[in-house]
């Protein structure tokens, strides 16, 4: 099971630099529109200082963190409902990822070309906002027609769906997004774009990393100076570290843009170490054990009996499993455990 986070945005406000951070892959980064025309695809480590904290207790040969994909699309523009730009092969990538991330330009450079002709960040989110509407709107309609002609027809289930129908469409022509005013449509059309979760992330210079308090506050964001963050890439982790402190910088802020993907998705993390092999896996919030069990292996989920139990605190602060389990922390749970994040799991199996 592989969550991905789609990163989009106008173009030339930093997406590919990000991307390119983010993977540490080489991709085509140019000034001018629509560079990127395939998405280009990452997966990225969840940093997870837990990891690190259980090897020293557990002693493991190997350690294997969780991740997430990261999917650059490419830029959005006005009216890419009706086609402008790259049109709808740009919204068909957005419809595969599980949540958005949206780079909204805040620096300022004549030298890169704003599509719009000036650096605007809340006219920018306003644009992509719009175009993810459209978009959607026309997917109900469609369904709409469809589900009319099924509930005249007797057909109970359309007759309820209609009523959900009816519902986002009266959202998204008031300018309201489906994950806020009509997430109920989800069990019908699970992949409409504005049921997607979105994180902002703004795009800064190196000036505006000290002066950026009051620079724009719109829901979920995050700041983030794309450009240094590509430039510490390339440097080795105590140079990285050291051109950090001359920001006044404690972590990259790619560690705080992993995370809140991670969490925007509603995920956690539990481990396991088995044949010396220490690993983090991701599962979404409220997993029961076998399910949880079936993300290492589907024949774990099939053959559960048991799984035993210990929080990641609990086990460091033990120093062993052994007295861990000496002293009755390692605790038996059954199919209807609800796995929590930073359980240590070893799953009993037929």
């Amino acid at each position: 099971m592989s969550f991905s986070i789609g990163i989009v945005g106008l173009p030339n406000v930093g997406k590919s630099t990000l991307f390119k951070a983010l993977t540490k892959k080489q991709v085509d980064i140019s000034n001018y529109p629509f560079c990127t025309i395939n998405p280009n695809i990452g997966v990225v480590k969840v940093p997870d200082e837990r990891l690190i904290k259980l090897a020293e207790v557990l002693k493991p040969k190997e350690i294997i963190p969780t991740h997430i994909e990261f999917v650059d699309i490419a830029g959005l523009v006005k009216n890419a409902h009706q086609g402008e730009g790259l049109g709808n092969q740009f919204l068909s990538h957005i419809r595969k990822v599980d949540a958005i991330a949206e780079v909204v330009r805040i620096f300022p450079d004549s030298n890169i070309a704003h599509v719009s002709g000036k650096v605007d960040p809340l006219s920018d989110i306003e644009t992509i906002k719009l175009e993810l509407i459209f978009a959607d709107l026309a997917t109900i309609n469609k369904r709409l027609e469809k589900a009319k002609k099924e509930s005249k027809s007797g057909d109970k289930e359309a007759a309820k769906m209609l009523l959900v129908l009816d519902k986002a469409k009266i959202a998204l022509e008031g300018g309201k997004t489906l994950l806020e005013n009509c997430p109920e449509i989800k069990k019908h059309l699970p992949d409409l774009l504005t049921l997607k979760p979105i994180i902002y992330v703004l795009n800064i210079d190196e000036i505006q990393i000290k002066n950026s308090d009051n620079l724009l506050t719109y829901e979920v964001n995050i700041k983030i100076c794309a450009k240094l963050e590509a430039e510490l890439t390339e440097l080795s982790n105590e140079e990285a570290k050291n051109y950090l402190k001359e920001y006044g910088l404690e972590k990259s802020g790619l560690d705080g843009l992993i995370n809140a993907a991670y969490k925007i998705l509603n995920l956690i993390t539990f481990f396991t170490c088995q044949n010396q092999i220490l690993q983090a896996w991701t599962i979404t919030q409220n997993t029961k054990a076998p399910q949880a069990a079936g993300r290492i292996h589907t024949d774990f989920e099939k053959g559960f009996i048991k799984a035993e139990v210990i929080n990641w605190q609990k086990l460091v602060e033990c120093g062993s499993e052994q007295t861990a389990r000496e002293i009755g922390l390692l605790k038996i749970e059954g199919k209807d455990y609800i796995v929590q994040d930073g359980d240590v799991i070893h799953f009993k199996f037929a």
